[in-house]
C-alpha cells in the first residue's frame, strides 16, 4: 500500500556525519510550512490519487522541532487531499532534546502512532563526537516521556563502528534500548559520506574508521543479540518485535508507490520517479511561483524495476519467485543459476520453491549478491 512522506529540513545543529538535506536553525519555518501545503495542496489536485495511503511518515531534518499546531497543518493538508486509512501508520522523527511531555501528547491528539528517536549511543562522548545535541541521559529521559503520553511504538536509532567502540560499549546501547522497552530498533553502521564533515575529518587523519572485520563483529553481535530477545530482522539493518515492523519502511523495501513533500524528498508514483530540489530557498520559490519543485525525473523501465525489485526484495523479506516470475516473466533462479547456486552453497542464500532469501551469513554481504544479480 502506498505511503506519504514529508521531509522536515530543519535541525538545530547538523550531525558530522549526516549527508540528507537539512539547514541550521527555523528562520524561514513560516515559508516552509505555508509552501508545503501549497505543495500538498497542487499534487492531490494533479493526482487525484484513489488509493488509500496507510502509512505518513515526518523524516528530516529533525521534525520533533515543529509545534502541534504546525505539525497538525501538514496532516491536515495530507488528509484533504489524500485518503488516508484510519489507522495508517504516522510517524515523526524525534531528537530527544527537542520533546516535552506536552508536545508528545498533541502529537498523539493529532493522530501520530509511532516515534522514532535519533539516539545514536547512550555513551556522551560519542554523542559529543556525532555532534547530537542530546545527552545520553535526556535520551532515556525522552523515551520515558514519549511512554507518558501513550506511545507504544516507538523506534530508536543506534549507530555501531564508532571510532574505538568495543563490542562491550556496543553491547551496553542494545541492552539501554531494551530496557526501556524498545519495540523496533534500526542498527546502522558509521558511514563516511562525501560532502559531511566527518568524510574530511576522515581524510585529515583525524578520525579512524573501523575495519571491516571489526564492523561485522559488531554487526554479528547486533543480529544474535537482538534476535535472543525476539527481534526479527525484517530488513538487513532494522529489527521489531512482532506487530511493530515499520510499515512506511515496507512500502520502500516492497517497491511500492509513495508521494514525498518539502525539499529534497522523492516520489515514485506508477513508474514515475521524482526528486525535489536540494535547497529550501528554490523550492519555496518554485511552489509559490506556481509550478511543482521537481529538480528532476525519470520513467522506470522494466529493466529498472526488476533491479530495484532485486535489491530491495533481497535486502528485506526476499525475492518470492512466483511474483517475481508475474512481474517480470522470468524466474529469478533461472535468469541466475550459477551465482544464486553458489551462494547457496557458501551459506548466503535460502533458495525454495517459492522464495530466494538472504541467510543470517548472506546479510553481511548483502550489498555484493545485489550487485551481483542486477
Amino acid at each position: 500500500m502506498p505511503g506519504l512522506y514529508v521531509h522536515v529540513p530543519f535541525c538545530e545543529t547538523k550531525c558530522v556525519y549526516c549527508d540528507f538535506y537539512s539547514v541550521e536553525g527555523m528562520d524561514r519555518e513560516a515559508a516552509f510550512l505555508t509552501r508545503c501545503v501549497e505543495e500538498i495542496d497542487r499534487r492531490g489536485d494533479a493526482l487525484q490519487a484513489k488509493e488509500t495511503f496507510t502509512s505518513v511518515f515526518f523524516g528530516g531534518g529533525t521534525p520533533s522541532l515543529l509545534r502541534a499546531e504546525q505539525l497538525g497543518a501538514l496532516l491536515s493538508a495530507l488528509r484533504r487531499n489524500f485518503t488516508v486509512a484510519e489507522d495508517a501508520e504516522t510517524t515523526v522523527e524525534c531528537n530527544p532534546g527537542t520533546v516535552t511531555r506536552g508536545k508528545l501528547e498533541d502529537y498523539r491528539a493529532l493522530g501520530v502512532n509511532r516515534l522514532s528517536f535519533g539516539v545514536q549511543s547512550f555513551h556522551d562522548d560519542d554523542l559529543r563526537f556525532l555532534s547530537r545535541i542530546h545527552t545520553a541521559r535526556e535520551a532515556e529521559d525522552g523515551i520515558a516521556l514519549a511512554r507518558e503520553a501513550g506511545f507504544e511504538n516507538v523506534n530508536l536509532d543506534l549507530m555501531f563502528s564508532l571510532p574505538g567502540q568495543t563490542p562491550a560499549r556496543w553491547l551496553h546501547n542494545l541492552e539501554r534500548a531494551r530496557a526501556l522497552g524498545t519495540t523496533h530498533l534500526s542498527c546502522y553502521s558509521l558511514t563516511v559520506e562525501k560532502g559531511t564533515p566527518l568524510a574530511v575529518m576522515v581524510e585529515r587523519g583525524e578520525v579512524r574508521t573501523a575495519s571491516e572485520d571489526s564492523d561485522a563483529q559488531l554487526y554479528e553481535l547486533t543480529m544474535d543479540t537482538l534476535a535472543s530477545w525476539g527481534f526479527a530482522q525484517y530488513e538487513v539493518s532494522n529489527y521489531a518485535l512482532e506487530g511493530y515492523a515499520c510499515r512506511h519502511n515496507l512500502t520502500y523495501w516492497r517497491h511500492e508507490d509513495y508521494l514525498g513533500f518539502g525539499p529534497s524528498a522523492h516520489s515514485t508514483w506508477k513508474r514515475r520517479r521524482s526528486w525535489n530540489v536540494s535547497s529550501i530557498r528554490a523550492w519555496a520559490e518554485q511552489i509559490a511561483a506556481g509550478g511543482d519543485a521537481f529538480s528532476g525525473g525519470e520513467d522506470l523501465t522494466d529493466a529498472m524495476l526488476r533491479a530495484e525489485h532485486i535489491s530491495l526484495r533481497l535486502r528485506s523479506e526476499g525475492i518470492r519467485r512466483s511474483v517475481f516470475q508475474k512481474m517480470f516473466g522470468s524466474d529469478i533462479v533461472d535468469d541466475n543459476p550459477a551465482l544464486l547456486r553458489q551462494c547457496e552453497a557458501s551459506g548466503l542464500l535460502e533458495i525454495s520453491d517459492d522464495f530466494v532469501r538472504l541467510t543470517r551469513k548472506g546479510m553481511l554481504v548483502c550489498e555484493e549478491i545485489c550487485l551481483g544479480l542486477t
